[in-house]
């Protein structure tokens, strides 16, 4: 089974690009899009072969998600049943047989970290999501995390210390959610691999030089270790400040 999720920083915005095309290259048997930043009735995309859903936020041209499966899930769930968590379109939940489909666009902590606070309660009440659907059956988590976990994983650990996406406080989150019992994908299978980023800043040219950030995950409970057979970025991928990537299971 190949999963992609993408930030594609726009749905809108990508369309007029090259995405009908790339969405066929990619082939993926599951596609998890974030930052759609649309509305119901604003783009009709519900691509032949594909289950589609849309998950938007009640602002306007903000947030958002979107799946799309060529296997038809057993139950859609939007949201985490925590109202203050679901007015922005976030997250979309896709049960299937064998294992939990989450697909999520976490907050940023914004500039001066001044929304710092309201992410470390969405960590916390999302983890508390996490492990009650791990309990009933594993989870595949995917999507932009908004954090670089470790230093390996952004170009510019030491100026970015207190930054949002690398302080302490969001950093230790994900560590948490770890130690919950899930497995960072792409470093259990690239764990030592530098200058592998998935988000570079529209300025300052930041891709063309690779100073990016990997904030985008596949992030799978320790039950289905044995099913995973590979995960990578697939930075070659244009069209947004964000690339795809990718996870493949024997399932």
């Amino acid at each position: 089974m190949k999963l992609i999720s993408w930030n594609v920083n726009g749905l809108r915005a990508i369309m007029k690009k090259e995405f009908p095309e790339q969405f066929i290259e990619l082939d993926a048997d599951i596609l998890c899009l974030q930052e759609t930043k649309m509305q119901e009735g604003q783009l009709d995309f519900f691509p032949e072969g594909y289950h589609t859903y849309y998950n938007y936020a009640v602002k306007k041209g903000y947030s958002g998600t979107a799946v799309f499966s060529k296997i038809e899930p057993l139950s859609v769930r939007y949201g985490i049943e925590i109202e203050e968590h679901d007015q922005e379109g976030r997250v979309i939940t896709l049960e299937f047989e064998d294992f939990f489909l989450v697909n999520v666009y976490t907050p940023n902590s914004q500039t001066k970290l001044k929304r710092l606070e309201y992410r470390m309660q969405w960590e916390d009440d999302f983890r508390e999501y996490l492990t009650e659907l791990d309990a009933e059956k594993p989870v595949v988590l995917c999507g932009d995390l908004n954090v670089a976990h470790q230093e390996i994983d952004l170009a510019n650990p030491d100026s970015n210390r207190k930054n949002p996406g690398f302080s302490d406080e969001e950093r230790s989150q994900i560590g948490n959610l770890l130690e919950e019992g899930f497995i960072d994908s792409f470093r259990y299978f690239h764990p030592t691999e530098e200058n592998r980023y998935s988000w570079w800043s529209y300025r300052t040219a930041a891709r063309t030089r690779n100073v990016g950030w990997r904030i985008d995950y596949f992030v799978v409970s320790q039950q289905l270790e044995d099913a995973m057979l590979n995960a990578d970025i697939l930075d070659q991928m244009m069209g947004s400040d964000h690339c795809p990537v990718l996870l493949e299971l024997s399932i």
